[in-house]
């Protein structure tokens, strides 16, 4: 198996580590791991491109290079540059250092590669690590990703996939907020939704009478609605989320008939 890497913690964070040492062991001896990550973290980018202006792209070594651009833009890197003509098998993105369940998926630059991934027609699966009490200051705190990540994967490239729609589907998976040995079990779940728990700006104001905006996340550890993603999540089960990029409403699609 061919497999083709990112995130968009940047090329040097623990959590594509991790995910290279899975996809080491999907692709097994006879396969390729290719690498493909941002320099710097790009974390909250979501699907952006650089559509108006040109990345560099650095060659580290085997198979690993850089780009000084987006998730999304690696993958374009990755598939029409680094491997044109041979084109991989999967794509996997992250592991993240936090969790993209509920609300947060749509602001992510990890499921970002995994939609341009998606977009181009390859099996792509992101990966994220819910971070709590549990497993914060651990040794790993990506141990839950790192215990179960390949099976859970192996599981999911084992499914005939139902959907025969344009828009191809791909795979947002977290891992629980505890040690690997923690975890209760896989959830299939739709995406959630944190009530009263959205980002913010909190202003700082230096010395000189400047003042600077920092974004500020939410509480992430606000539970969703029974049987969704985050909900799951801190109740110790990795939850996986078939996603497409297909954003119409079609509740409202129907209720819109009479505009006509």
């Amino acid at each position: 198996m061919r497999i083709l890497v990112t995130n968009d913690d940047g090329i040097n964070a623990p959590g594509i580590k991790t995910l290279e040492k899975i996809a080491y062991q999907l692709a097994g001896h006879d396969g390729e791991v290719w690498i493909v990550a941002p320099a710097t973290e790009k974390s909250g980018v979501g699907h952006c491109i650089s559509f108006a202006a040109p990345i560099t792209i650095s060659k580290l070594e085997t198979r690993r290079y850089t780009v000084d651009g987006n998730p999304a833009d690696c993958i374009l890197a990755g598939l029409h540059y680094v491997m044109k003509g041979k084109c991989p098998d999967l794509i996997l993105s992250g592991v993240n250092r936090g969790n993209n369940s509920a609300e947060n998926a749509l602001y992510s630059g990890t499921l970002g590669a995994a939609l341009e991934g998606a977009l181009q027609g390859i099996k792509s699966i992101a990966l994220s690590q819910y971070l709590g009490p549990k497993n914060f200051h651990i040794a790993d705190p990506f141990e839950a990703s790192d215990q179960h990540g390949a099976n859970l994967i192996r599981s999911i490239l084992s499914q005939k996939e139902l959907s025969k729609k344009d828009y191809k589907t791909f795979y947002n998976i977290n891992f629980p907020p505890c040690p690997g040995k923690e975890v209760q079990g896989i959830k299939v779940t739709p995406q959630g939704f944190r009530k009263n728990s959205h980002f913010t700006v909190e202003p700082i104001e230096t010395p000189s009478m400047r003042e600077f905006l920092f974004v500020k996340g939410g509480d992430q550890q606000v539970s969703t609605k029974p049987g969704s993603d985050a909900d799951a999540n801190l109740n110790g089960y990795i939850s996986v989320t078939p996603m497409t990029a297909d954003l119409t409403d079609y509740a409202e699609l129907v209720g819109l008939k009479d505009i006509e």
